[in-house]
């Protein structure tokens, strides 16, 4: 009576296991579609992708502004030293008076031409200057064609950003199906402890009408026993799933949330799902192959950058300054000389030490660099998507052998299990039935996840997510082929 009593303890906290499960506060149920939603406003690649989108703009306008002109304010003060001294090749008569200025007579340049061997020092003590300067590229071809770069510098990071999403998507559909396939496992070990439970108690029952063996009754013990581990197991992936979706989704993990399908949801569109795919082989809207063709744009326009590099350019200058010399600081009796001009400036390339002609042949290799690059990817993604077409038609025909395995293994059990109550079949026999039972449904919501999971990695691959009818991307949006 002690074992038995043990075992129904067993049988209680397994008992506890599937009630906490069930009878949990009632979680928001959200459908892939729901769950989708929320991961493109929430989830943090999404955000750095906008983020960057944001960047690559503010980029971009501060490229254009180079065709506007540049306005800068000025101010200088300057303290002199040692003066500057002029000599001329005529006699100033004796005493060269030319630097007197405030605080200075003849006597003292008098003096200061003794001083300096016949020269004369030119300027003041303080020099004060303010003004404003302008200038306008008006013939720049580099900076025309930089304009262009920058432009695909914007478009390459909306590419990027939805690539971002794209692998945000496929991560979310693959932590969903993972949900339902753990909640799938868990019910599939749900009845097997179910199933156990009754049978151990139809065995305590024979045994107490001795009609089975202690054996026997020790054997269901044990069966009942073993089924409890599993039941926690499966508990514990379905807690873990759901950790993983809310982390792929960007939500906060104690945010209490479910899945609100099942993977036989997704089982009736299967064959529909595998014709449609078979017809989706291009790469066009590869994210992918999209950034690599942008990109060979860009190194397109960087090889005439650089050849752009030997026309000659022409800009406009405009200055206007005031300028005051002076000897002391009163500031209130400074004389201010305004100085200004306009003029063009006419650049032509000569010879820079071969500098250009090595930064057109730079972009060039790198260029044909790209080209092997771009060859080798679309050589993998066409492999990819073979690859994924095959596990799909693997998965179909996987499900279909499971099916029909399951509806032998569910008939052989429930006859196995009505031979055991009238004692023509043994506790051996009904464990193998149930075991055999258990295998199929797994196998079953395996051929399915199968199948979802390598129908999200080609959808992925195809890129057909975020591309409107006109082949435009459109982030806010989501558009599928099939």
């Amino acid at each position: 009576m002690v074992a038995v009593s043990s075992v129904f303890c067993i049988g209680a906290h397994a008992q506890d296991v599937v009630q906490q499960v069930d009878t949990a506060s009632a979680p928001k149920s959200i459908t892939l579609e729901q769950a989708l939603q929320i991961a493109l406003s929430e989830n943090a690649s999404v955000k750095v992708a906008d983020m960057e989108i944001e960047r690559t703009g503010y980029a971009r306008k501060g490229t254009y502004a180079s065709l506007f002109p540049q306005i800068d304010g000025n101010a200088s003060y300057q303290r002199t030293i040692e003066k500057q001294v002029m000599y001329m090749d005529f006699d100033m008569g004796g005493g060269a008076s030319g630097g007197s200025s405030e605080g200075s007579g003849s006597a003292a340049g008098g003096s200061s031409a003794a001083t300096n061997g016949g020269g004369i020092e030119v300027g003041r003590w303080n020099t004060w200057s303010a003004g404003i300067t302008a200038s306008m590229p008006l013939v720049n071809a580099q900076l025309w064609k930089s304009l262009k770069i920058s432009d695909q510098d914007v478009e390459l990071a909306v590419e990027a950003a939805r690539s971002s999403r794209l692998e945000m998507v496929n991560q979310v559909k693959q932590a969903y199906f993972a949900c339902l396939l753990a909640k799938e496992a868990f019910e599939v070990y749900k009845s097997v402890y179910e199933n156990a439970l009754e049978n151990y108690k139809l065995t305590e029952m024979k045994y107490n009408a001795k009609r089975a063996s202690e054996l026997e009754l020790t054997r269901a013990k044990t069966t009942l026993a073993n089924a409890i581990p599993d039941v926690y197991n499966a508990e514990s992936s379905v807690i873990l799933s759901l950790w993983q979706l809310k982390a792929v989704m960007g939500v906060d993990l104690d945010e209490n949330i479910d899945v609100a399908e099942t993977l036989e949801n997704y089982a009736d569109s299967m064959l529909g799902d595998l014709a449609a795919s078979g017809d989706s082989l291009s790469l066009e809207n590869n994210s992918t192959m999209r950034q690599l063709a942008i990109q060979a744009e860009q190194l397109a326009n960087t090889i005439k950058l650089q050849q752009y590099a030997n026309i000659p350019t022409l800009s406009l200058a405009f200055s206007y300054n005031f300028n005051a010399m002076t000897n002391d600081f009163n500031f209130s009796e400074y004389r201010w000389s305004p100085y200004s001009y306009v003029g063009v400036t006419l650049s032509i390339p000569i010879f820079a030490g071969g500098q250009r002609s090595s930064a057109i042949k730079q972009a060039k290799v790198q260029a044909a660099e790209l080209n092997v690059q771009r060859a080798d990817t679309e050589r993998q993604l066409r492999i990819s998507i073979r690859q994924n077409l095959n596990q799909m038609e693997t998965a179909m025909k996987s499900y279909g052998a499971s099916q029909t395995a399951l509806e032998s293994a569910q008939k052989a059990y429930d006859i196995t299990a009505k031979s055991y109550e009238v004692g023509s079949s043994t506790l051996t026999d009904l464990n193998d039935a149930q075991l055999a039972l258990t295998q199929s449904q797994l196998a079953v919501s395996q051929a399915i996840y199968d199948f979802v999971i390598a129908k999200s990695s080609l959808e992925s691959v195809v890129g057909a997510d975020f591309i409107d009818p006109e082949g435009n991307v459109q982030l806010n949006n989501t558009y599928d082929n099939e």
